[in-house]
C-alpha cells in the first residue's frame, strides 16, 4: 500500500514515498498493515496514541490520511486507509479531538474522501439485491433507500407466472416498494437498481442433470479414451455394476502434435523453455491443416463448443492457443483451452475441468443474458457480480462454468463467515447447512478453507473451491431398520414424493420423525401438501408410515439375538434422529479432529431449513458450547452474497524447489501475479486503497504427492524466506498439524504461485433489531418429546422476538422458513444484531450398558467408522500419496470374542502402487487374520495379533509397537507392513485394544526392484521378512535394528537390501503416528462410555455384520429353493499355468450359514502365484459384501456364518516359505471371480491387476492397470476401470512423464475386448510405453491363457496380451510373467483383458429380475474426495 495514490489526489512524479514509523517496514498488503500496526503498537508510544486517538473519535475504521499525501506512513507519522465503494465517491469531512495536541501537525478537520464502506440502503437512494437461486427456491434479499431490509423467498421454477426467478424477485420488491405496478411483460427500470449479486445453481444443475452445451473434446493423439478412464478407479467398491459418470464430451478429435520434458537424448530437438521453468521437446507441432476439416465435419454436426486438452499444456500452452485460434476461425462459439481454465500439472483433471467449462459456459451465457434481457438497456449501469465456487464475486461478463458449481452454496460460507465468526470474537465456526436431501458442512477460523481438486456430480475439476462437505443425510433422508441397525439415507424422498406427511404416499423420512416427536409444528407450514396442494402437513401419515418401521424394530427386539422390551413409537423415531445426528457428527470430526483442531472449540452455525431441530443435539454430541443462527438463517446464502467481496485469482504453474537460490524468482513471480490480480480489480473500479492481495505457495515434499497451498499471511519474511513471507514455516507448521509428522530432511518444491486479489465491497447491513420491550410473548404451547418423555415445550415467534429475550430450552422459535429446537437444559438469547444464541448445557450422562441396543448399536457404528477414518488425514496422507496408505483397525481381545476388527467403512483391495503412490493392504486381508480360531469363525487363520501375542508372551509394554508381514502371521505380501500398537488402560494388565495400520511400501528388497518379482519361488526373494518384531521398544524407535532388517535381503544371493531406506523409515514412522491417532480417540471414546459398553459394542458390530451375511445367505437359499434348485453351488476356474481353483457351497437355510469348500483346488507352485490363506478370506469377505448390496459394518463377524474348507498345501493355503507376491495381486481376482460366478451375480471381469514394474540403478516404478469389468443382469460392463481386489489410481500421464524416463505413447480402450452379450462386457485398454533410458521391465499379469468367462450365454472377454516392440522394428510376446532389460527407444506395450458378456447376445429382452439402478447421490468436498482417495489405493 506504501505510495499509492488516494484517487483524485496524484502523488507527484518522482516524489519519494512517505517516510516510516521506527521499526516499520514496507507492506504489500492491508491485512498485512494491520498486523503490523497491532506489533508495533505495543512498542510504539507515539503509534499507541495515534491508535487512542482513532478509538475515541470512532470515526474511521481504522487510520487517516493527511493532506495531499499518499496512502501509507506519511511524513507526520500518521498512516492512512481510504476505503471507497467502485463508482460511487462521495466526500466527507473527517474531525478529530485535540488533534494538535495528541499528533503535532495534525489538522483539526481533514476533508477527504468517505473513508467508510459503502452501506446497503445508504441514502444514494437506490437499491441493493442479493439473490440467492436455488434449485428449489430463490431467496432475494435487498437493502432498499433508507436501510430497512426486505426478504423475499418464491419458487425456482413457475414458468405459469414467471420466466426467471431472480428478474421476478426484484420486480416484486420495486413494485411494492414503489408503489407502482410494473408489468411483468417489459424490462425493468433499472434508475433503482445499484447493484445485483447472484449466487445460482444453473451450472450445478446442468452438470447433474447432464442438460449443457454440446461438446467434442480434442486431445494429444494416443489419449482419446484418457477422461473416460480417468484415474481407472471405480467410485463404490462393492457395486458390481461399477456405475460411473459418463463424460460430457459426445465426440472426440485427435489432434496430431506431442511434447515431452527434454532428457538430452542423442538426437533431440532444440529445447524450448516451458512456464514453469522445465525444458521441453516439442516432438511434433500441431498439424492445423489436418485438424482444420476434421472442424469443419463437426461444425457440419452442429456441435459449437470445444475443450482442447493437449499433454504438457500447463507449461507449454502454444499448441493449444494455436488450436484454439483455428476453431474460432472457423467459427466455434466456446473454446476452452485447459492451459487457460487451470494451468496446473495434471492433464486428466485438467481436462475434465476444460471439458466442464465448455460443458456449462456457454448454458450459463444464455442464462445470464436472458436475464440481462428483462431489464431496460441490459443492466449496462448496473454493477453485476456472480459467486464463484471459491467465495469470491465476479463480474458477469467473467463468470465460467468451472468457477460456478458451487455458486450457490458458497453464499452460505461467506454468510456465516461475515455474521458468525465476527459476532462470535473469532473463534473458529463449523457451518451446518442442513437441507432436504444432504446436509452441507464446512468450517471458517479467519480464512475460507479451499480445496483445489475436487469432483461434483462425478466430475473432477481443478479450480479453487470452498471446502463444503456435503453428506446424504437431510430432512428427506429416509429411515429403515436393517439387520438390526437404524439406518438413515443416504437414499432420499426428495421433494416428489417427500416425505410421507406430504400426503403423497412417500416413505419415512427424517423430517417425519420430527413431526412425530412434535419437533415440527403443522400449523407454522402453508397448506401446499397432498395431490392437490392444499392441504397441511400430515402427522397421522408420518406416524403411519413410521409404525410400520417400528414394528420391524420391535419384532427383532422381541425375537432377536438379545431379546428385550420393545420401543414406544416415540422411541423409535427418537432413535433415528439420534442416528440422523451422528451420521451428520462425522463430516465434522472429519473437518476438524483429523486435521488437528477441537470441535468443541468451535461455534456450530446453524442454517438452513431443516438445522435448527437438529444444531443442539450435534453441538452436545461434538462438545460445543454455541450454536449461532442468524436472524436471516433461512436466506443466509443470500446475505452472503450482499456480504461478499470482488476477487481475482492469478495462478501459474511451477517446478522450482522452496530454497534460498530460488526465492528472489518466487519474489518476482508473486508480484507478477500480484500485479495482475490489482489491475484486474482497478479495471472493476476498485482503488487501491481497496485492494488487498494474500499470496500463496503449492508445496509438496520431493517425491511426493500431498501438496499444501499454504499462505505465509501468520509467517512474516525471515532471513531465509521470500520476501512475501516465510511459506516454508507455514508449510511444515501445517504439515504436522495435519499428517502428524515432518520430514526436515527431505527438499521441499514448489508446484504452483498463487495470487488471491480481493477488492472490498464494503457492503455492510445497518437493519438494528429494536430492543425488548417486555417478556417474549409464547405463542402458544406444545408437547415435545425428549430422552425421558414428552416435555412442555413453549413456543415463540422469532419476528416478536428483540434483544436481550432470554428462552430456557426446552422450546422452540419458529419463522416463516425454519424452526429453531432449543433443547431441554439449553438456553437461547436474543443478540445485539438480532440473532439467536444458543448455550449448550452439558449433556446428561446416559446410562449405557453392555447389552444390546439397536439405537446405541447404530451410533457406536458411526463412532467407530470416525475413529477409523480419523487418523488417515492426520497421519498417513504421506504414506498414502508418498509410498503407500493403510488401513487402521480396532481389536478388542475378549475372552468371548477374540479379536473383534472395526475399520473404514470399505476394505482396501490387496496392496497396490498407483504409479509413484503406493497402495494399502487390504483391510479385508486384516479382517480375516486378525482374527483366532474360534468356534464361531472357524474359517480364521491364526491372527497378527494372537500370532504377537504367541510370539512375545508376556513380554509386551506400553511404549511397544510391533511390525509384521510374514503371510504365516496373517500378512498378504511382503511389501505390505502391518504396524501393531497395543492400548493399555489403567487397572488392565494386559492390552485392552490394539489398533493397527497396513501400508504397501515400494520396496523392501528382493531380487527386483519394487518387490514385486514376476519370477520369486521363495518368499526370502521377495524382500525382508518380519515375524514379530519390535518397531518401537519403550517409547523408542528401533532404527537401528530396523534399518538392519530392511538390508537382510541383500545377504542373500542374487537379491538386495531394500532400496528405498529412506522411505521406509518416514512410512513406518507415519504409521506408527496413525496408531497413535487412533489411540487417541478410542481413549475418548471409553473415557466417555467406559471400557466394557465400548468392548460390548465392538462385539455387537460384529455380530450384525453376522446377522447381515445370514440375511443375505438365507435370501439366496430361498430364491434358489423356489426355483426348484438345490441349495449347493459351485464354480471353477483357472490360473494361466493350469491351476484349478474349486469352489462348492452349501447353503444351510435354517441357520443362514455355508460352508465353502476349496477341495479340489491345485497344490502349491513352483512361482509366485500362491496365496496365504488370508487372501482367500479377503476375497470371500469382499465378495459377501457385493452380494449383501448395501453397506454393513464390515469386520470379522462376515465370516462367522460361513465355514471354509481349504486344503492345506494348495495355493490358497501354501508353505510358510512358499512365494506369494502373486498370489496377492492375481490369484486374490482369480478367487473372485470363481465366488461370484458360484452365486451368478456377474461375469468374470478381467480377472488382472496388470502389473509392471519399472526399475534401475536410481529409479523405480510400479503400476497396475485397469481393464474390462464383467457384465451382470441388468448392466453394462464398465470398460477401462480396475475391479474387484484392486481399485488402484494410475499415476497421471503428465506426472509420469515427469517423472520417470518414459514417454506415454497411447493409454486407450481397447475396442471390442469385452464379451458380446445382452449385456456386453467392459474392454480392456491399451497403454504404450516408449522407453528413455535403460531399465529392467518387470511383468506380472494373468488372463493371457484364459479368458474371463461370460454368464448365462454370454461371450467371455479377450485375453491380455504384453508385447515388447524393440527400437529396430522387432516384436515380442512376453508371455504373463517375466522381467526383461529394456533400452532407449523400446516400446512396452500392453493389451488388458476385457470383461466377460451376460446373457444371449441374440437376447433382445432384458434377463429376469434386471435391478434397477437407482439414482446415485451426489456427495462432494474433501473428506469424501479423501475416502475415494483411500478406496482407490
Amino acid at each position: 500500500m506504501t505510495g499509492s495514490a488516494t484517487p483524485g489526489q496524484a502523488t507527484a512524479a518522482g516524489s519519494c514515498p512517505p517516510p516510516l514509523l521506527p521499526g516499520m517496514s514496507p507492506l504489500s498488503s492491508y491485512e498485512g498493515l494491520r498486523r503490523e500496526i497491532q506489533r508495533l503498537a505495543q512498542e510504539n508510544e507515539e503509534l499507541r496514541r495515534l491508535v487512542q486517538l482513532i478509538q475515541e473519535n470512532q470515526e474511521l475504521k481504522l487510520v487517516l490520511q493527511t493532506r495531499g499525501r499518499g496512502l501509507g506512513f506519511c511524513g507526520s507519522g500518521l498512516l492512512a486507509e481510504v476505503a471507497t465503494s467502485p463508482r460511487l465517491p462521495r466526500r466527507r469531512t473527517i474531525k478529530f479531538k485535540d488533534a494538535e495536541r495528541v499528533l503535532p501537525g495534525l489538522p483539526a478537520e481533514e476533508s477527504v474522501l468517505d473513508s467508510s464502506p459503502v452501506t446497503m440502503g445508504s441514502p444514494e437512494g437506490r437499491f441493493h439485491f442479493a439473490i440467492d437461486r436455488g434449485g428449489t427456491f430463490t431467496d432475494v434479499f435487498a437493502q432498499c433507500p433508507g436501510g430497512q431490509v426486505r426478504v423475499l423467498k418464491l419458487l425456482s421454477e413457475d414458468p405459469a407466472n414467471y420466466a426467471d426467478a431472480p428478474t421476478e424477485g426484484i420486480r416484486r420488491i420495486l413494485e411494492q416498494e414503489g408503489g407502482v405496478v410494473l408489468p411483468r411483460d417489459q424490462p425493468l427500470d433499472t434508475s433503482r437498481i445499484a447493484s445485483i449479486r447472484m449466487g445460482t445453481t444453473v451450472a450445478t444443475n446442468a452438470l447433474l442433470e447432464r442438460r449443457g452445451e454440446r461438446v467434442a473434446l480434442l486431445v494429444t493423439r494416443g489419449f482419446r479414451d484418457l477422461l473416460h478412464v480417468g484415474t481407472q478407479a471405480r467410485e463404490d467398491l462393492f457395486d458390481l455394476a461399477v456405475p460411473m459418470p459418463e463424460v460430457l464430451y459426445e465426440e472426440v478429435l485427435e489432434v496430431d502434435e506431442r511434447v515431452v520434458l527434454y532428457r538430452g537424448e542423442p538426437g533431440a530437438g532444440t529445447p524450448v523453455k516451458g512456464r514453469t521453468g522445465d525444458l521441453l521437446e516439442v516432438r511434433q507441432p500441431v498439424d492445423l491443416g489436418a485438424l482444420r476439416g476434421k472442424l469443419e465435419a463437426l461444425l457440419s454436426r452442429g456441435v459449437r463448443s470445444l475443450a482442447v486438452v493437449l499433454m504438457h499444456s500447463y507449461t507449454w500452452a502454444q499448441h493449444e492457443q494455436q488450436v484454439g485460434a483455428l476453431a474460432r476461425e472457423l467459427g466455434f462459439t466456446h473454446v476452452a483451452l485447459s492451459s487457460d481454465t487451470m494451468p496446473m500439472v495434471r492433464i486428466v483433471p485438467r481436462g475434465h475441468t476444460a471439458c466442464a467449462d465448455a460443458y456449462l459456459t456457454p448454458t450459463i451465457r444464455r442464462y445470464v443474458q436472458g436475464f440481462r434481457r428483462g431489464f431496460r438497456g441490459q443492466l449496462k449501469d448496473v454493477q453485476v457480480l456472480f459467486m464463484r465456487s471459491d467465495g469470491g464475486l465476479a463480474p458477469m461478463e467473467s463468470f465460467s462454468g468451472s468457477r460456478a458449481v458451487l455458486s450457490g452454496p458458497a453464499g452460505g460460507v461467506v454468510g456465516y463467515s461475515a455474521t458468525t465468526y465476527r459476532v462470535e470474537g473469532g473463534q473458529p465456526v463449523i457451518g451446518f447447512d442442513m437441507g432436504g436431501t444432504s446436509t452441507d458442512v464446512s468450517r471458517y477460523a479467519g480464512e475460507f478453507e479451499h480445496v483445489f481438486e475436487a469432483s461434483t456430480a462425478g466430475v473432477t475439476l481443478q479450480a479453487p473451491q470452498l471446502d463444503i462437505n456435503t453428506v446424504a443425510a437431510g430432512g428427506g433422508s429416509r429411515l429403515f431398520f436393517r439387520s438390526g441397525l437404524f439406518v438413515v439415507g443416504p437414499e432420499s424422498a426428495g421433494a416428489h414424493p417427500g416425505p410421507a406427511c406430504y400426503r403423497k404416499g412417500g416413505p419415512v423420512t427424517v423430517t417425519d420423525a420430527n413431526l412425530v416427536l412434535g419437533r415440527l409444528l403443522p400449523a407454522s407450514f402453508p397448506c401446499i401438501f397432498g395431490p392437490g396442494e392444499d392441504q397441511p402437513l400430515s402427522s397421522e401419515a408420518s406416524r403411519k408410515a413410521l409404525e410400520t418401521v417400528a414394528a420391524e424394530v420391535n419384532s427383532f427386539l422381541t425375537n432377536g439375538p438379545c431379546p428385550a422390551s420393545p420401543l414406544s413409537l416415540e422411541e423409535v423415531a427418537m432413535g433415528f434422529v439420534r442416528v440422523a445426528n451422528e451420521a451428520m457428527c462425522r463430516p465434522i470430526r472429519a473437518l476438524t479432529q483429523a486435521r488437528g483442531h477441537d470441535p468443541s472449540a468451535h461455534v456450530l452455525a446453524c442454517f438452513g431449513g431443516a438445522g435448527g431441530q437438529h444444531a443442539c443435539a450435534i453441538a452436545r454430541a461434538l462438545g460445543m458450547d454455541t450454536v449461532h443462527v442468524h436472524r436471516h438463517s433461512g436466506l443466509l446464502s443470500a446475505l452472503g452474497l450482499a456480504l461478499a467481496d470482488v476477487v481475482h485469482e492469478a495462478q501459474e504453474p511451477c517446478s522450482l524447489p522452496y530454497a534460498p537460490e530460488t526465492f528472489v524468482q518466487l519474489d518476482q513471480r508473486l508480484s507478477r501475479l500480484e500485479e495482475q490480480c490489482v489491475d484486474a480489480l482497478r479495471a472493476q473500479g476498485f482503488p487501491r486503497s481497496q485492494i488487498s492481495t494474500e499470496s500463496f505457495l503449492h508445496l509438496r515434499y520431493q517425491g511426493t504427492d500431498c501438496a499444501l497451498m499454504v499462505s505465509a499471511h501468520r509467517h512474516p519474511a525471515a532471513a531465509r524466506s521470500p520476501r512475501a513471507g516465510d511459506f516454508g514455516a507455514a508449510f511444515v507448521e501445517r504439515y504436522m498439524r495435519e499428517f502428524g509428522f515432518v520430514i526436515p530432511e527431505r527438499p521441499v518444491v514448489v508446484d504452483d504461485v498463487r495470487v488471491r486479489g480481493t477488492g472490498r465491497s464494503g457492503l455492510r447491513l445497518e437493519d438494528v433489531p429494536r430492543a425488548q420491550t417486555g417478556p417474549p410473548r409464547i405463542d402458544k404451547m406444545t408437547q415435545c418429546y425428549f430422552e425421558g418423555g414428552y416435555q412442555e415445550t413453549p413456543v415463540y415467534l422469532l419476528g416478536e422476538l428483540a434483544y436481550g429475550h432470554k428462552l430456557q430450552g426446552p422450546c422452540l422459535i419458529i419463522d416463516s422458513n425454519s424452526t429453531i429446537l432449543v433443547e431441554p437444559g439449553c438456553q437461547a438469547e436474543v443478540t445485539d444484531t438480532g440473532d439467536i444464541r444458543i448455550s449448550v448445557g452439558a449433556e446428561v450422562p446416559s446410562l449405557v450398558g453392555a447389552q444390546l441396543d439397536p439405537i446405541h448399536l447404530s451410533i457406536f457404528s458411526h463412532r467407530f467408522m470416525s475413529i477409523a477414518d480419523g487418523p488417515h488425514p492426520a497421519a498417513h496422507s504421506h504414506l498414502h500419496q508418498h509410498q503407500g496408505a493403510s488401513g487402521l483397525l480396532l481389536c478388542p481381545l475378549r475372552a468371548r470374542w477374540g479379536a473383534g476388527v472395526q475399520r473404514p467403512p470399505h476394505p482396501r483391495a490387496p496392496g497396490r502402487h498407483a504409479g509413484d503412490r503406493t497402495v494399502p493392504g487390504s483391510a479385508a486381508h486384516l479382517s480375516a487374520s486378525l482374527t483366532p480360531p474360534l468356534a464361531s469363525a472357524p474359517a480364521a487363520s491364526t491372527s497378527v495379533f494372537w500370532s504377537q501375542i504367541q510370539h512375545l508372551g508376556a513380554d509386551l509394554h506400553p511404549g511397544d509397537v510391533l511390525l509384521s508381514n510374514h503371510p504365516s502371521a496373517g500378512g498378504s505380501h511382503l511389501p505390505d507392513l502391518t504396524v501393531i500398537t497395543p492400548v493399555f488402560w489403567p487397572g488392565q494388565t494386559r492390552p485392552v485394544f490394539y489398533v493397527a495400520s497396513r501400508g504397501h511400501h515400494a520396496d523392501i528388497g528382493g531380487i527386483t526392484p519394487g518387490s514385486m518379482p514376476p519370477h520369486s519361488t521363495t518368499l526370502q526373494q521377495e524382500g525382508a521378512v518380519f515375524l514379530s518384531f519390535k518397531l518401537v521398544q519403550g517409547g523408542v524407535f528401533q532404527e537401528e535394528a530396523v534399518t538392519e532388517a530392511l538390508q537382510a535381503p541383500g545377504k542373500i544371493p542374487g537379491c538386495s537390501g531394500t532400496r528405498n531406506l529412506h522411505d521406509n523409515l518416514s512410512d513406518l514412522r507415519a504409521q506408527v503416528a496413525a496408531n497413535q491417532k487412533g489411540i487417541q480417540l478410542v481413549g475418548e471414546l471409553i473415557g466417555q462410555y467406559g471400557l466394557d459398553v465400548v468392548q460390548a459394542y465392538m462385539g455387537h458390530i460384529q455380530a450384525n455384520a453376522e446377522l447381515a451375511v445370514r440375511d443375505m445367505l438365507r435370501a439366496f437359499g430361498t430364491s434358489r429353493q423356489a426355483r426348484g434348485l438345490p441349495l449347493e453351488v459351485s464354480a471353477e476356474d483357472h490360473m494361466d499355468d493350469g491351476s484349478p481353483i474349486r469352489l462348492r457351497v452349501q447353503i444351510n437355510l435354517s441357520q443362514g450359514s455355508a460352508v465353502f469348500d476349496f477341495s479340489g483346488t491345485g497344490p502349491e507352485v513352483f512361482g509366485n502365484l500362491n496365496a496365504p490363506r488370508a487372501i482367500t478370506l479377503s476375497a470371500l469377505i469382499y465378495c459377501l459384501r457385493c452380494l449383501v448390496g448395501r453397506d454393513i459394518p464390515l469386520n470379522q463377524g462376515c465370516l462367522a456364518p460361513v465355514r471354509v474348507v481349504i486344503p492345506r498345501g494348495c495355493i490358497l493355503d501354501p508353505s510358510p516359505e512358499a512365494a506369494v507376491v502373486g498370489g496377492n495381486v492375481l490369484t486374490s481376482q482369480r478367487v473372485v471371480d470363481v465366488i461370484l460366478g458360484a452365486f451368478g451375480a456377474c461375469a468374470a471381469s478381467q480377472g488382472c491387476m496388470n502389473n509392471v514394474t519399472l526399475g534401475n540403478a536410481h529409479m523405480g516404478y510400479y503400476e497396475t492397470v485397469a481393464g474390462g469389468a464383467g457384465a451382470g443382469p441388468g448392466w453394462h460392463g464398465r470398460s477401462g476401470v480396475h475391479s474387484h481386489m484392486t481399485n488402484t489410481r494410475i499415476t497421471d500421464p503428465e506426472i509420469l512423464e515427469s517423472r520417470y524416463p518414459v514417454i506415454l505413447r497411447r493409454f486407450e480402450l481397447r475396442q471390442g475386448s469385452g464379451g458380446r452379450g445382452r449385456f456386453r462386457g467392459g474392454d480392456g485398454v491399451v497403454r504404450e510405453l516408449l522407453f528413455r533410458e535403460e531399465a529392467l521391465l518387470s511383468v506380472l499379469t494373468e488372463r493371457r491363457a484364459f479368458r474371463p468367462y461370460g454368464l448365462h450365454g454370454g461371450e467371455p472377454g479377450a485375453r491380455g496380451l504384453n508385447l515388447l516392440i524393440r527400437k529396430d522394428g522387432r516384436t515380442v510376446n512376453l508371455g504373463g510373467k517375466t522381467s526383461v532389460p529394456v533400452f532407449p527407444g523400446d516400446v512396452f506395450c500392453l493389451h488388458t483383458p476385457g470383461g466377460g458378456g451376460y446373457g444371449d447376445p441374440e437376447d433382445p429382452a432384458p434377463p429376469p429380475g434386471s435391478p434397477p439402478q437407482p439414482p446415485a447421490f451426489s456427495e462432494r468436498g474433501s473428506v469424501y474426495e479423501y475416502r475415494r482417495a483411500q478406496e482407490a489405493v
